[in-house]
């Protein structure tokens, strides 16, 4: 006989695998009840096994009453809730499902809990209207929570074709299909299995669930199986399937702040949230307090529901005994505020919120409170936590987790050591120790020492840190070291896997790079001289700031909006404009809010920057330029007629605007910070948005390739930091003369015992008089970079290091009031007064490049070396003549246009053929501007088309080339218009 290959026959497989081997029982659908979707026989013999009174009660009474209450109890709360929390049936509380215990130590709950029934139905015939099948149903106690359609390729069916058949031949309207009524359907083949939450005819959305290869999509080669079997091996366990029922799948409610309508959703976990939950519970379940994990799961990858899940499971996780709690609470520190929400309405399905989750919004003392009432989860800021420290007096932590959302800068220097500092078991401030006041001479030391721990990763918590950009500091401080020294994440969902797998877009398809070219006029009669390096800056700043140019950039913007953007995501699709400073987002602000107006456009735009700035004497801020709230901006935006956000440093990072379809970038992105801001478009928006675009005035191709590399598969950072680069350092700086060692102590140990600054200050002064008497500029300036690089390096390697070097961290404290007294002046500026010496004579834009940046991944990233050395650098003079040839020459308009004949036809030859033409002069100043626009640009074309002959290479450019076109006709058009009208 041979191999059965045929759907049934991987039917066969999961059932006799969950049968044979996880436990199932066999049930059938001759048992089930259509209508009101419950196997009776298995449901009332897992009630009368586990609650014998109440089940003859139910008896007496009738068992189709309790059947349709428990049918109403499920259509209204969902099947998730029912079985966690059973139901009320008049003065009956029925358990529906046991669950399972942390702890072998209760001999009743392992018996309810193996009590339960876990069964699979094969060809389970669902409906009372026509006599469809599901291939498979998996039941708890008679109540169905997951289905199945399965496909087998060898016979012609991938699991595409059981995706199109849940959308289209399995009627939502169906009682088994209704909201909440199962967990989750899954589509299955044997390569990839995707799932749904909630069936919704044609617009059903299948994810994948997969655990990925390659740190791509799909399922590595199975040498024991099928590549699926992971499903029913380890997903569908009684163990996994009871762990995902209890602490994971839920349904929650949003709110949309335009209408207030409540939108339920069903929730159910993607693979790679299961699987690094549970990685992190097992191992901190087995080797304790005092670890450190990195997680490095992309944007798209649901950090957020990451976070809760563990943050609600560590509070409850007990060593391997059974016998303590692992975690006294759990700190999660983040700079989201909706992440408190998220936490708060996870954990209440969980258990009663208010007993367990605390934001700390007013405090220290709200958090010492938050401790002491046995708060389990609380949530801070960032920016809040270092403050909430200086204020407490004494704290009786415990164990900690502390998990970190986007862990990047928040575990550096100081306010990582106040962090530490604050969650140690030290009952003192921080900053403060009792045995600094001590009298014992050793006092010093025991100071340093005391300093020395704090600043340490705490041996009474773990971190666990997520992110999906991971710095060199990050990988050192978190990840895990390899045999061959280098540092990854201990679990990691890539950008790859998720752009593959459709969670997230790839924003580097479609970008477009766009290069300006300018000349400039010498606008005096003199020929001063400037530096020709700062010289260069600010006219290159000058050229890319100036109003013309801003416009010309804003024209295209607009333009290629209104034409290929305005239409995307449904006609729903939304733009950034990403400015390299505040004033040139006002400028831009400015100049959307005149051509919209100018074009008489629906759309409006908000601009978005911290602070406020002085424009033409009147005080400014965002508030008053949008006539709304800061706080309001997100809000706004989702509103219909706000299409453009324009932002300078703000709304780059962790901004979630699913809408934001387009980037229009005019700023230098460099590395991360080059991620974090492209990746603001890669939000998926299903079924409407497929792509996204990017149109960058500032960077290459190559610049943004090379930005992303690290970060599109795993992140690896090659080696450790070098902590004898301190040494090396340290005896630069000491062989230097500025200070002596003595000097060093004396400082210190006034400064450790609370001195009196007079006494601080003379010791200070006197090295800052070597400083100056005994270096030169160049050394003076070697010197400062030195100790800034000794200073940074000591604050991040003395958390990881397993050493102490008192004198390392007395030179750090002494460096630290130093620096700012020999701190090198700032360059003088050798190129003041160029700007007024110079005039802007043209301008124009010309696409350069529209790539898809193709990403191979697998780079390594290297940690940040300390700089070794650092010098004045070289002045270089030349007139403003010789610099403006020289900045033209490089940026100027150098092509085909320079053609005399061309120039001739296009500046003086066309427009006057134009002005020959009376009957559309006369029609162009009769006209308001917009319809003269619409006459002026006809007529331009008309005769363009004249020299297609003539001129074929112009006539290609004015016809490919949409911004040369849009500039040209703008050209003529102001030209004709303003002959034309006399009051202009």
């Amino acid at each position: 006989m041979s191999t059965d290959t045929s759907e049934k026959g991987l039917e066969t497989i999961i059932e006799k695998h969950l049968v044979e081997v996880c436990g199932y029982r066999q049930s059938y659908s001759a048992d089930y009840d259509r209508d009101l979707c419950i196997n009776k026989r298995l449901l009332f013999e897992f009630i009368k096994q586990t609650q014998p009174i109440a089940f003859d009660t139910i008896v007496k009474r009738g068992e189709d009453k309790f059947i349709k209450r428990l049918a109403e109890q499920i259509k209204a709360k969902g099947i998730i809730e029912i079985l966690r929390k059973g139901i009320k049936d008049l003065d009956l509380q029925i358990n529906l499902y046991y669950k399972n215990p942390v702890s072998d130590l209760n001999q009743k709950a392992q018996e309810n809990y193996q009590a339960n029934i876990f069964s699979v139905t094969r060809q389970l015939f669902y409906s009372l209207s026509n006599s469809n099948s599901l291939d498979m149903v998996l039941f708890i106690n008679g109540l169905p929570i997951i289905t199945f359609e399965l496909k087998n390729e060898w016979t012609g069916q991938t699991v595409k074709n059981a995706i199109r058949q849940y959308q289209q031949d399995r009627d939502p309207k169906e009682p088994l299909f209704a909201f909440g009524r199962c967990m989750v359907h899954f589509a299955v083949d044997s390569n990839l299995v995707y799932m749904a939450s909630e069936l919704k005819g044609n617009n059903t959305f299948f994810l994948p669930f997969n655990k990925g290869v390659n740190d791509g999509a799909g399922n590595p080669v199975n040498q024991n199986g099928l590549k699926t079997d992971y499903l029913w091996k380890e997903t569908l366990t009684k163990a996994s399937l009871s762990n995902i029922v209890e602490n994971y799948a839920q349904i929650v409610e949003e709110t949309d702040e335009d209408t207030g309508k409540i939108k339920r959703k069903l929730i159910f976990p993607r693979y790679h949230q299961i699987r690094a939950v549970i990685k992190l519970l097992k191992d901190a379940k087995t080797n304790g307090v005092g670890q450190k994990y990195l997680i490095q799961h992309s944007a798209g990858s649901g950090k957020s529901n990451s976070i809760t899940w563990l943050a609600h499971q560590l509070v409850s996780l007990h060593n391997n005994e059974n016998s303590d709690a692992i975690f006294d609470s759990v700190i999660v520190v983040t700079d989201r505020k909706i992440l408190d929400k998220q936490i708060r309405d996870n954990i209440r399905q969980f258990a009663q919120v208010n007993k367990v989750v605390e934001a700390i919004e007013k405090g220290s003392k709200q958090l010492k409170e938050a401790l002491e009432d046995g708060k389990k989860i609380i949530v801070t800021t960032v920016q809040k936590f270092p403050f909430i420290i200086d204020e407490i007096g004494t704290l009786q932590a415990k164990k900690f987790a502390i998990i970190i959302d986007e862990a990047h800068s928040s575990q550096s220097g100081e306010t990582a050591s106040k962090m530490n500092w604050v969650l140690s078991d030290k009952e003192t401030p921080y900053g403060e120790d009792d045995n600094i006041q001590d009298e014992d001479p050793e006092t010093s030391e025991d100071a340093i020492n005391q300093m020395i721990e704090q600043r340490k990763m705490l041996k009474n918590a773990s971190y666990f840190a997520f992110t999906a950009t991971p710095k060199n500091k990050t990988l050192e401080t978190f990840g895990t070291k390899t045999a061959e020294g280098k540092f990854e994440a201990f679990d990691a969902y890539t950008m790859k896997q998720a752009i593959e797998e459709e969670f997230i877009l790839d924003v580097l398809k479609n970008y477009t790079t766009y290069q300006s070219y300018y000349k400039l006029n010498k606008a005096v009669e003199d020929n001063p001289e400037f530096e020709t390096n700062q010289a260069n800056k600010k006219l290159r700043a000058y050229v890319e700031s100036h109003p013309f140019s801003i416009m010309e950039k804003s024209k295209v913007m607009i333009d290629h909006f209104n034409s290929e953007v305005a239409k995307q995501i449904n006609r729903q699709a939304k733009a950034m404009v990403v400015c390299k400073s505040i004033n040139n987002a006002i400028k831009y602000y400015d100049a959307f809010k005149k051509y919209l107006k100018e074009i008489n456009s629906p759309y409006k735009a908000i601009i978005a920057f911290s602070g406020s700035r002085e424009i033409e004497g009147v005080e400014t801020d965002e508030a008053k330029l949008n006539g709304f709230p800061s706080n309001d901006i997100p809000k706004e935006f989702k509103k219909k007629d706000y299409k453009f956000l324009i932002v300078a440093n703000k709304f780059q990072t962790g901004f979630d605007q699913p809408l934001l379809h387009t980037m229009y970038v005019d700023k230098k992105l460099r590395d991360v910070q080059a991620v974090q801001t492209l990746s603001r478009l890669n939000r998926a928006y299903k079924p409407y948005k497929e792509d996204t675009f990017v149109m960058d005035f500032f960077n290459s191709t190559d610049e943004i390739k090379e930005a992303f590399e690290p970060f599109y598969t795993t992140t690896v950072l090659s080696e450790e930091t070098d902590a004898n680069k301190l040494n090396d350092l340290q005896d630069i700086l000491d062989n230097a003369q500025v200070y002596t060692s003595e000097e060093v102590h004396n400082f210190t140990n006034l400064y450790f015992n609370n001195a009196d600054r007079q006494e601080l200050d003379p010791i200070i002064d006197a090295c800052v008089a070597n400083f100056k008497s005994e270096l030169n500029e160049d050394a003076q300036i070697d010197f400062f970079v030195k100790a800034k690089s000794f200073y940074r390096t000591y604050a991040f390697l003395s958390k990881i290091l397993s050493f102490k070097n008192a004198y390392w961290e007395r030179l750090y404290w002494f460096l630290k009031f130093l620096m700012p007294k020999i701190k090198p002046k700032e360059n003088e500026d050798l190129a003041k007064g160029i700007i007024e010496a110079i005039d802007l004579d043209s301008y124009r834009l010309t696409r350069t490049t529209t790539d898809n940046i193709g990403l191979k991944g697998g780079e390594e990233i290297d940690p940040t070396p300390p700089i070794m050395k650092g010098k004045k650098g070289e002045n270089e003079f030349n007139a403003l003549e010789a610099i403006i040839n020289d900045f033209n020459t490089r940026f100027g308009i150098d092509n085909w246009t320079d053609d005399d004949k061309i120039k001739a036809f296009l500046f003086q030859q066309l427009p006057a053929d134009f002005a020959k033409d009376q009957a559309t002069v006369n029609s162009v100043n009769n006209s308001d501007k917009q319809n003269a626009k619409i006459t002026s640009d006809k007529k331009v074309e008309d005769l363009m088309q004249d020299v297609i002959f003539t001129y074929t290479d112009l006539y290609k450019k004015f016809t490919d080339d949409a911004d040369f076109k849009r500039q040209y006709l703008d050209f003529v058009f102001d030209k004709v218009w303003k002959q034309n009208q006399p009051n202009i």
